[in-house]
């Protein structure tokens, strides 16, 4: 197995990074609706991190939008590029993700992230970075809040409310199962929120996460445990990485 080295030139400190970031965030396309939910590709995204071993396992996950079964799966496991710096988490994955997504041979069309997109605090999250890079629609698709304030939506599958930044609608707080606790849906990159949420709700037709999420997840966690099976010492010997 081929392990991603961090590319030459990726930004090393938060100065750098930042100043990416701001570079990239003026490139974020806002006004188009993007594809309609399900119709096309849609494709999961999400790693796994061994921070003892500096590794970072990241999975693709192609599903057909209409039936939601599985098309084309990939994996990439890399070097964590970046150190933990909350708002630059982008930074620590992006090149392990975009190797697993340049391994498919599928259209991946939609991105699908286990994260955030506009719902961040300078408005450019995971899914949105990944969206400008790829020049592909993005949503991002979180499991909490971040910092962000919202109301509980109503309790029926469908119901959402408005999660906000200084009275900012940057995303919506949207209930996939009745009597569960929502998901945290915002736009990436080429996708209005109303079609972000269409399209969390087609992905979600059994379980509180997408399908898209789901499959990356367990996709990812085991190409990391196959990669550290792999690189294992020998009892006695110096650490393979």
């Amino acid at each position: 197995m081929t392990i991603i080295e961090i590319p030459a030139g990726w930004p090393a400190d938060e100065t750098t990074a930042l100043a990416v970031q701001r570079e990239l965030r003026a490139r974020l396309v806002r006004d188009e609706e993007g594809p309609p939910a399900g119709e096309g590709h849609v494709t999961g995204l999400d790693v796994a991190y061994d921070d003892e071993r500096d590794l970072v396992a990241a999975a693709a996950v192609v599903l057909d939008a209409r039936t939601l079964e599985v098309v084309e799966e990939a994996t990439a496991v890399g070097r964590i590029s970046f150190p933990y710096v909350p708002g630059l988490l982008a930074f620590r994955e992006i090149p392990t993700v975009l190797a697993a997504l340049d391994s498919l041979t599928a259209d991946p069309g939609l991105l699908v992230c286990d994260g955030y997109g506009l719902a961040h605090p300078r408005r450019f999250g995971l899914a949105s970075h990944l969206g400008v890079l790829t020049g592909r629609p993005s949503v991002g698709v979180a499991k909490n809040p971040f910092a962000f304030a919202y109301e509980e939506p109503g309790p029926a599958r469908g119901d959402t409310s408005p999660l906000l930044a200084d009275g900012e609608e940057v995303g919506r707080a949207v209930r996939t199962r009745a009597g569960v606790k929502p998901v945290f849906v915002s736009v990436g990159h080429r996708v209005s929120l109303a079609g972000a949420c269409a399209h969390t709700l087609r992905l979600t037709p059994r379980y509180r996460l997408p399908e898209t999420t789901r499959h990356a997840d367990s996709l990812c966690r085991r190409a990391l445990k196959d990669a550290l099976g792999e690189h294992a010492s020998p009892p006695g010997a110096p650490g393979a990485f």
